[in-house]
């Protein structure tokens, strides 16, 4: 048996090994405390729950359901985002559902790159952007996100070989990991470049509605109105907190919403109709459970800023996201995946490796905000007492 050479690139993974240090510690009798993974801790909607159970028993629920099935949730996820940012969008062209928006993300590189078509990529970034063009077989230019460029990409800087290959570059932002924002005239530039170069721009969006600056973070579609070029995935995992309904949409370019939509086409059949009902009823009922949801971050991150303060490690305030980027004290800085092995093993808490997101996130950690602040305190207190 020979597995493709494709399958590669995928093997080696940091967060599978932390994965096998939180299980060895659970099975020396440490208590983990997870803050490794942005999993929402927080209550799906109940509106959004009943709208799923009612659905249950309708038989015409239960089968496949193909694009046609799919209207409805189009729509709502059309007049959403018409609402949020005054951009009109065609729910029959310009809307695709998703079995969540990684899905999307990974699939879109199939649609677009041609074998050896370089993909711009942040680095870091999310692990499931390079999956994807890997299994596109195309190759990757990691665009370096740094503090002191306040972790946005430098155009300028890429080199005019790669542009001549390129296809596609995919940025997001409020970020992850780094919690960097993007203002609308960063948005016209990256656009701008795009349309210059002829690339495709894939905005993952998952932490649209959670900033804590008073207003949804900036679209970028509100710099290409007109779509020439950009496509913006959307998830119903972090607003809503229904991370394990797996749903989510792309909206944008409409040749990009159909090539997308023929790749999906040939892997899979559409998410199940009472959870598009479920995600209806999230995107056009009440917001209440939002605006508590960023309430709730917004302390958390206030609690455990504070807190690492307290043991002496200062940290920006984020401005958006459910993490803290902290850089490492010097003596770890250069091996964040053995200190994070190390921490759990000793002290049963689990932080995210920046080297698990690209080369430029050595010598930080990401710490998920998906506990209440009394359990972030304990243990950012067994931290220091590790440190």
């Amino acid at each position: 048996m020979q597995i493709a050479q494709r399958m590669r690139p995928l093997q080696a993974n940091v967060f599978a090994d932390m994965d096998r240090a939180k299980a060895a510690a659970r099975a020396a009798g440490k208590a983990i405390v997870d803050l490794s993974l942005g999993s929402s801790d927080l209550l799906t909607p109940p509106h959004v729950l009943e709208a799923i159970a009612a659905a249950l028993p309708d038989p015409s629920t239960h089968g496949y359901c193909l694009f046609s099935g799919t209207q409805d949730f189009r729509r709502a996820a059309a007049r959403w985002y018409t609402d949020k940012f005054g951009v009109s969008v065609d729910p029959e062209t310009e809307v695709l559902l998703l079995i969540g928006s990684q899905e999307g993300t990974a699939h879109l590189p199939l649609a677009i790159l041609n074998p050896g078509d370089f993909a711009l990529l942040m680095d870091p970034g999310y692990p499931s952007h390079a999956g994807g063009v890997y299994l596109a077989n195309g190759q990757i230019y990691p665009m370096p996100l740094l503090a002191e460029n306040g972790f946005l990409p430098r155009f300028e800087d890429i080199p005019t070989a790669v542009l001549e290959q390129s296809r596609l570059m995919v940025l997001s932002y409020p970020h992850n990991p780094t919690t960097a924002t993007a203002s609308l005239e960063f948005w016209q530039e990256a656009v701008a470049f795009c349309q210059r170069h002829n690339l495709v721009l894939a905005h993952d969006f998952p932490y649209v509605d959670l900033t804590f600056t008073g207003k949804p973070a900036v679209s970028a579609l509100q710099a290409d109105p007109d779509k020439t070029c950009t496509i913006e995935f959307f998830t119903m995992s972090k607003s809503y907190s229904m991370g394990g309904f797996r749903v989510g949409y792309a909206i944008g370019n409409a040749e990009l919403i159909t090539a997308l939509r023929q790749v999906k086409a040939s892997i899979d059949f559409n998410q199940y109709p009472g959870i598009q009902r479920g995600a209806i009823a999230a995107l056009s009922g009440p917001q209440d459970t939002v605006h508590h949801m960023i309430a709730t971050f917004r302390q958390r991150r206030d609690a455990a800023v504070a807190a690492l303060e307290r043991v002496g490690w200062a940290v920006p305030i984020p401005e958006a996201t459910m993490y803290i980027w902290a850089r490492l004290p010097d003596r770890f800085a250069h091996d964040s995946q053995a200190f994070c092995l190390r921490l759990v093993e000793q002290t049963g808490v689990a932080l995210a490796p920046g080297v698990g997101f690209g080369k430029a996130g050595e010598g930080y950690v990401r710490i998920a905000l998906v506990h209440p602040p009394e359990v972030l305190e304990s243990a950012i207190e067994k931290i220091a007492a590790f440190l």
